[in-house]
């Protein structure tokens, strides 16, 4: 099952919120070593799900090559 590709920016934006939160909500509780573990993981997940949205916006290989070969002016 493929997902297009809205419903995944919407999961990716979703994903980062998530683990923002939880990352905000742990730095609280510091002290507590579940809580460090568990704000350590979701700093790391936030890492990846920012990394995730921005790949999701970039243009694809494809259409750049496509552009490319029709703006370079034909030299005779």
């Amino acid at each position: 099952m493929k997902f297009d590709l809205e419903l995944q920016k919407e999961t990716a934006k979703i994903g980062m919120t998530a683990t923002l939160g939880a990352t905000v909500v742990t730095s609280m509780f510091m002290k507590n070593s579940v809580a460090k573990k568990v704000h350590v993981v979701a700093g790391v997940a936030f890492c990846g799900f920012a990394l995730w949205h921005h790949m999701l916006y970039q243009p694809k290989k494809s259409k750049q090559l496509k552009q490319s070969k029709e703006i370079k002016p034909q030299i005779d």
